[in-house]
């Protein structure tokens, strides 16, 4: 809807009720609903309406203990005796309950818990039993293959849009709904077997004597996934706490001036720092044979071309402004509210690569990516290790080093695929490429977020050759806000089972 118009209506509703409270009858009342808004731009319910309210806020159960026995209210003791196979109906119907409150309540953890973020409902839970009992009344067997489907691919599946969150959706049911479920030795979390057949309160029952307290664990994450959580909820609530300050208060003489003086101290210093464009005439004629990486390395040149020429041309235009040489336009404006605010200005992001970066590190960042690009293109040999992060499109260097393969080997492009060996060495120990690697994925050590990888060594086989016995096809993301910034796939090898990386949503970063 068209917030000018609903907040000019609100203005009006405000006015009606302030003459409609004298003289009506004592029982009259109004009702109102709001959701959150979801920027301060939206914050339009007038003080009049707000002041003379009751105000109730509705929300959601948080935890796995307020979830579970939520989901489980769903149900009633004559639930769990409709059906004829009871005991089997009552354990699958508890790990759907388990299944429920898990990938709701995962949604608090962001990119890390899910991709994106989906509106499971109690209805998919309830539609989900309904179908287990009437397959349990078709069937005297236990049709687990049919009931992880339906419930992964088409009751919670339906809302999912992303590939790695379904493979997620998927992987919890293998773990929850299998024939062990009913022999007494399966795990819903560490610390938390599968109950038995109960009664209804009983199973209430059991969950708060036996549930563990509130961790990551209880969704198959690791510690660290809280940390990340409560940062973010943290920045959430102070950027609250900022736009309830007052806007017009000054901030004290001589303010402004110093504000100027940051900002053209600032800009001076990045034209300083940022070298000349790359000479693409010069490149080009340098370039003895358009190999895949040459054709890689000059695509990256000319993007940085473009990303570098719009920030020389905004900061000298805003110079120019700042001396009173220019009328500042709006788009001045925002370019020094971002350097004031250390925010990366918008026309930069949009030739630029995704980035969470403030303007500080991501200025810092281009400038590393640019020596790169210089390193490379002096005679275009391809480095012995390459930052695969510092590159605008990191597909087309992966793409590159199958079709190098191809060509080499004459094997057929369609048939290749990129086996990944994880060396033990970091970039300074290599002079030359490595021969293999070696390593395995274990767990992240506490408090480290985003631990460095070590060197990578990535080559080119057909897709026959990959044994894929004790491998995790591991996403790889531009940034940790995952989703739309997927890469490529690389296969890591694991000693353990690959679904415990898939629910701890273990993926790979091209930064942190």
């Amino acid at each position: 809807q068209n917030i000018h118009l609903v907040a000019k209506w609100l203005s009006c509703l405000e006015k009606k009720l302030e003459q409609l409270s004298e003289g009506s009858h004592r029982d009259f009342r109004v009702f109102m609903s709001a959701e959150p808004a979801p920027c301060p731009e939206s914050h339009i319910i007038p003080q009049g309406i707000l002041e003379n309210s009751i105000k109730i806020t509705s929300e959601a159960p948080t935890g796995m203990h307020a979830n579970l026995h939520k989901a489980l209210d769903n149900f009633s003791q004559d639930t769990l005796e409709m059906c004829s196979q009871e005991k089997e109906f009552r354990s699958i119907l508890f790990a759907l309950c388990y299944f429920h409150a898990v990938v709701a309540e995962r949604r608090k953890f962001g990119p890390q818990g899910w991709n994106r973020s989906y509106p499971f409902s109690t209805g998919d839970l309830t539609i989900s039993v309904s179908v287990l009992y009437n397959y349990l009344e078709a069937s005297s067997k236990v049709p687990y293959d049919d009931l992880r489907y339906l419930v992964g691919e088409i009751m919670y599946g339906g809302h999912i849009t992303d590939d790695w969150d379904r493979r997620l959706c998927r992987t919890y049911l293998e773990e929850f709904i299998k024939p062990e479920m009913l022999e007494g030795e399966l795990c819903l979390a560490p610390g938390f077997p599968l109950p038995g057949s109960m009664d209804y309160n009983g199973y209430h029952q059991y969950i708060d004597d036996a549930l563990p307290p509130e961790s990551p664990y209880l969704y198959g994450l690791h510690p660290n996934a809280e940390i990340g959580f409560l940062t973010q909820r943290s920045e959430r609530l102070l950027r609250t706490v900022l736009e309830l300050q007052p806007r017009d208060c000054s901030m004290g003489p001589g303010a402004l001036g110093t504000q100027e003086e940051m900002v053209q101290t600032l800009l001076e210093e990045m034209l300083e720092k940022l070298t000349d464009e790359f000479n693409m005439a010069e490149l080009l004629a340098k370039v003895e044979e358009r190999t895949p990486y040459a054709v890689v390395a000059l695509q990256e040149c000319e993007r940085m071309n473009g990303l570098t020429a719009e920030i020389r041309r905004s900061l000298a235009e805003l110079e120019l402004g700042l001396k009173g040489e220019l009328t500042m336009s709006s788009d001045m404006e925002a370019l020094h509210n971002s350097l004031f605010t250390n925010t990366v200005p918008e026309s930069w992001l949009r030739r630029s690569y995704p980035s969470t970066a403030s303007l500080g590190s991501w200025f810092a960042d281009l400038l590393a990516r640019i020596s790169e690009l210089e390193a490379w293109t002096r005679d275009f040999s391809l480095p012995s290790t390459l930052w695969l992060g510092g590159l605008f499109n990191p597909q087309s260097m992966l793409t590159a080093v199958m079709q190098t393969a191809a060509r080499k080997n004459k094997w057929p492009l369609d048939r290749m695929m990129l086996q990944c060996d994880v060396t033990k060495k970091s970039r300074e120990d290599f002079a030359s490429a490595p021969r293999e690697g070696a390593g395995a994925i274990t767990d992240a050590r506490l408090q480290e977020l985003t631990p460095a990888m070590p060197v990578v060594f990535i080559k080119a086989i057909p897709d026959d050759k990959q044994d894929t016995r004790g491998l995790y096809p591991c996403p790889l993301y531009k940034t940790r806000q995952r989703g739309p910034t997927y890469v490529w796939t690389l296969n890591l090898k694991t000693k353990e089972s690959p679904s415990r990386w898939v629910l701890a949503g273990v993926a790979l970063l091209l930064q942190a």
